[in-house]
């Protein structure tokens, strides 16, 4: 009988964890989670992650292995290759990765063994069977040495083999049963074998006919193939457990003939999609559980089991791998991960030697007492510097997230822990300030120079050499591209002028992301914002007041407007401590109006952690940056002045001013997310600002006396490139709505013509898209701007009359829109020919104002004088001439005509079908109309029908909550009802019958 297996102590740092659980969908992770033996999460304070890291992370326990689990964001093996690479940088210690989840299956393995749903896989390689070369006439995979992915290592090898064995393998199942009954407990899980009826096979060539619907729902009775295992296994058969190559590709595979193929020509007996993307970055073991059988026919009904003996199985599996030796780490195991790479980097180190400098410490700033966190930031750096070696690193974010702040720090701790190494630094605000700190180095160091020294190069030389020992170099503010690289075609830069040794490590500080890279490659470290604990911790550090409990909800409010950034909260602070006013009070004047947040993050403080010439609160700061992008990149600086007057989120690539050409504006914006002012969302062409950055620009635009010009800049340019309010534009227009509304409102008294031409088509897309109360507003507004300004005949009038006229009515302002469209109805008439667009539109229009209004003759007469000339003038298939028709049978119907509605309804609805999308509202909104006209002419079935159809789509394409959407399901609910009563009214007429008989 097997003993409990010990817990293993908690780990002192992200080293500890030597076992990473990649799992791609919440199911997947649900069962891992479920089989932790422990939280780490709910025991002491987090592990947290990496900076720069996005992936979500949960720490325990599982037998006797410390577990990260990580929560892929999609499926795939780009998303698994990018999650497991960050996992690797957060937990490095990381000696074994499994993949665990759901794949599909071939039913039959070469040795004709078979395969059930349920059943585990264990991959002993991978085979990316879609990485290659689509030739006219075949697809050849790539499969030269470089190409492969490479089989597992030796003791992944050796425990395969282990596992294989008889009596490893019974216990192996003994334990995946008994942890699975585990499983099956968790009412949350639904981890229940579904059961043999279930587990259907179909021949490889019997194919499913159409992918969004069930084998029940399309019948699928293709003859099935027979298991024995099924046939014999009773209720439930036991997981079986398989060994062998596991197919991994990019796209889900359907198809039973491809399938068989696949795994003729590669050997394999599973198919996934994660594990070609986790097989570079560890040694790794992809555990999945049968979900499927690879073909058309699969459905989601044994995802949940499959994902249950999957994370059993790995459990079980964890029971045979052996944690690393303590052997040589009781020495190290007290101390923290900073302690330890400093040991880890020392402990081999021998004497120094005689003819090196004594090591110095050259640093302008004192200890910064009041420094917190920022944990993960140092690790990485040191990890980077001193673990991994290089030579140049470089800490690159905003103006203002403390970069200067770590490297102090870090310069601090170098002192303290790395006796041996000598410590300078140099600012690279300009060359004045570096040679001055050159000359400081000298003196420190006691260099001999002579009177014609060049300071700069002196440092360069000593620095170089043998005798100079261990040292780091900080070079601090390394911003301006021209100070730092040197003009074009002029070696003049700070860069030419750093020292290069095998004992020697610069670090460099910079906002401008370009610089970072010309001067580090891809050493690079992003410094986020401190995290909501950090920033607690250190706007307390900071307060002189004692704070109470009542504040704590103040306070993260306050730091969470100020971004989490070190540079406002410090600012704040100071601010709060010299004027000595209440948290809640100064609150009041951040949030009163934005030149009042301007002043306050523009209020001067003094820092003994920061250059005296520099003491530039976080306003200042960023204009700096401004002013030199200004004088580096034209177009980057109006794309930063266009900015200031838009949204600051999710701003559309297409929406931003254009250069010459598309370099030129790849580049602008290069340029901007390089300063960390924009920042790009993923893979898409869509950009974030820093809401304080945002502030700050508009400040920065207004200082310069060009407010009104980038105003009407702006609104010139999103003006020109907003769309017309056609369905097919719906994507477009909703990213560019916020941005225009937000224009509008922020424009002045004095509105221009294209302010107007941009409110009309922002008017009409609000309609469109049902916000119908915004639309009234705004559209209120342009007509009144207008009726001062143009004559009362005036198309571009009259345009916005009927527009406002519409929303009305879409408002429920019936009355309203009758009296506007009459009034445009008869100008129109006075000033078009019969049969123009822009007078039928109107008519159109009033019609509908009619039914509305309860004015149904006259509604049909317009109705029907509309539909008659359109039918004259525009094609069978013209939208006008549908939309005319589509009103005129709803006039008929509230006219009683009902024959006369259905079938005017029904070419309405035979027409749209062969022009639009299934999902287009005019194509929903007519064969909604045709199931109300077959519900009053009694034919209730064909309503049924219709209905179910509209409500099928509307459920994919609008809100739960949309007044479209609900209006169709109420009518689809009451045609139901009908047929019930129908139905019990026959059964009823039926028995009476009966009875008489």
């Amino acid at each position: 009988m097997s003993t409990q297996s010990p817990r293993p102590s908690r780990p002192k740092d992200r080293y500890g964890f030597e076992i990473a659980i990649i799992c791609a969908l919440p199911l997947e992770a649900d069962a891992i989670e479920a089989l932790f033996d422990h939280y780490w999460d709910d025991d002491g304070s987090p592990f947290d992650k990496g900076p720069g890291d996005p992936n979500a992370y949960s720490t325990g326990v599982i037998g006797r292995h410390n577990v990260v689990l990580s929560y892929m964001p999609g499926i795939g093996i780009a998303n698994a290759a990018a999650v497991a690479s960050n996992c690797g940088k957060s937990f490095p210690g990381t000696k074994l990765a499994l993949v665990v989840g759901i794949c599909g299956v071939v039913p039959f393995k070469p040795d004709k063994d078979e395969i059930v749903l349920g059943d585990v896989i264990i991959s002993d390689g991978i085979v990316q069977y879609d990485f290659g070369r689509q030739l006219p006439d075949r697809f050849a995979r790539k499969d030269t040495l470089l190409d492969l992915l490479g089989r597992p290592n030796q003791e992944i090898r050796g425990i395969l083999a282990k596992l294989r064995s008889l009596w490893h393998r019974r216990q192996l199942s003994a334990k995946i049963a008994e942890y699975l009954e585990i499983l099956r407990q968790e009412p949350g899980l639904r981890a229940e074998y579904p059961g043999v009826t279930k587990d259907r096979l179909f021949e490889a060539s019997y194919r499913h006919t159409e992918d969004q619907k069930s084998c029940e729902q399309l019948g699928c009775n293709g003859e099935l193939v027979l298991r024995s295992r099924l046939e014999t296994a009773g209720v439930r058969p036991t997981p079986a457990v398989h060994f062998g190559l596991m197919a991994s590709g990019n796209s889900v595979m359907k198809s039973g003939e491809d399938r068989d193929r696949i795994a003729v020509q590669e050997g394999v007996i599973a198919f996934e999609m994660e594990g070609a993307g986790v097989w570079d970055s560890f040694p790794c073991i992809v555990i999945k559980g049968a979900c499927d059988y690879a073909d058309s026919h699969k459905n989601k009904d044994w995802q949940r089991y499959a994902a249950a003996t999957a994370a059993a199985c790995a459990k079980a599996f964890l029971r045979f791998w052996v944690p690393s030796s303590t052997q040589g780490l009781a020495a190290t195991s007290c101390l923290s991960l900073d302690d330890r790479i400093f040991f880890d980097q020392n402990r081999t180190a021998g004497a120094v030697d005689s003819s090196q400098t004594q090591p110095a410490f050259l640093i302008p700033f004192s200890k910064n007492d009041l420094f917190v966190g920022r944990d993960d930031v140092l690790t990485e750096l040191q990890g980077l510097l001193f673990n991994r070696g290089y030579q140049k690193v470089a800490l690159v974010g905003l103006g203002g997230i403390g970069k200067t702040q770590i490297a102090l720090q870090l310069a601090y701790q170098i002192k303290e822990k790395k006796q041996d190494y000598s410590v300078f630094w140099v600012p690279a605000l300009s060359r004045a300030s570096f040679e001055q700190a050159c000359i400081q180095i000298i003196d420190a160091c006691g260099i001999p120079t002579t009177d014609n020294s060049d300071a700069v190069e002196t440092v360069r030389q000593h620095l170089s050499s043998k005798r100079a020992g261990k040292w780091l170099l900080v070079v601090d503010n390394a911003d301006d591209m021209q100070t730092v690289m040197g003009s074009r075609g002029v070696d003049d830069g700070l860069y030419r002028s750093l020292p290069q040794g095998d004992e020697g490590r610069i670090l460099f500080t910079t906002r401008y992301r370009k610089v970072a890279v010309s001067v580090a490659g891809r050493n690079i470290l992003d410094v986020p914002a401190m995290d909501r604990d950090e920033a607690r911790r250190y706007f307390k550090e900071a307060l002189i007041q004692e704070i109470s409990s009542s504040d704590e909800q103040v306070i993260d409010y306050l730091l969470a407007l100020l971004a989490h950034l070190p540079l406002a909260i410090t600012q704040a602070a100071a601010y709060l401590n010299e004027n000595q006013i209440s948290l809640t009070e100064y609150l009041q004047l951040f949030e009163n109006t934005d030149r009042d947040k301007i002043e306050l993050l523009g209020a001067e403080f003094q820092d003994d952690t920061r250059y005296e010439q520099s003491q530039d609160p976080v306003a200042t700061t960023w204009f700096i940056s401004f002013n030199q992008i200004r004088k580096a990149d034209e177009l980057a600086s109006r794309v930063l002045m266009f900015l200031a007057y838009v949204e600051p989120k999710a701003v559309p690539q297409s929406m931003l001013p254009e250069g010459e050409s598309q370099q030129q504006l790849t580049r602008a914006i290069g340029t901007l997310c390089g300063y960390r002012f924009l920042d790009k969302r993923g893979s898409s062409e869509v950009f974030d600002m820093h809401s304080l950055v945002h502030l700050a620009t508009r400040s920065w635009v207004a200082e310069n006396d060009s407010e009104k010009e980038q105003s009407q800049a702006a609104i010139a340019r999103v003006s020109e490139v907003f769309p017309t309010d056609k369905w097919e534009n719906r994507d477009v227009w909703r990213q560019y709505l916020p941005h225009a509304i937000k224009l509008l409102r922020c424009a002045e008294d004095d509105w221009s013509e294209e302010i107007c031409k941009l409110g009309y088509w922002a008017g009409r897309c609000l309609l469109v898209d049902g916000r119908v109360t915004e639309a009234v507003e705004l559209l209120e507004h342009v007509v009144a701007v207008n009726e001062t300004t143009l004559a009362d005949n005036h198309p571009s009038r009259l345009a916005l009359q009927h527009e406002l006229a519409r929303a009305y009515r879409a408002n429920g302002q019936i009355k309203e829109a009758v009296e506007l469209l009459e009034h445009v109805v008869a100008v129109r008439m006075t000033t078009l020919a019969e049969n123009h667009p822009s007078r039928l539109a109107s008519q159109h229009a009033l019609a509908m104002a009619y039914q509305a209004n309860g004015q149904i003759e006259e509604a049909v007469k317009l109705h029907e004088h509309v539909a008659a000339i359109m039918e004259t003038t525009s094609a069978e298939n013209h939208p006008d001439r549908l939309a005319s028709q589509h009103a005129l049978a709803l006039g008929y119907q509230d006219n009683g005509q009902i024959a006369e509605a259905v079938k005017l309804l029904e070419h309405v609805v035979t027409v749209r079908r062969t022009t639009l999308a299934e999902n287009h509202p005019d194509r929903l909104a007519s064969q909604h109309a045709l199931a109300l006209g077959y519900q009053d002419n009694g034919q209730i079935a064909e309503a049924v029908k219709l209905l179910e159809h509209v409500v099928a789509i509307e459920a994919e394409i609008l809100a739960e909550d949309d007044h479209r959407r609900q209006l169709s399901e109420d009518q689809l609910q009451r045609c139901y009802e009908m047929l019930e009563g129908a139905s019990s009214i026959v059964e009823s007429e039926a028995s009476v019958h009966d009875e008489e008989m």
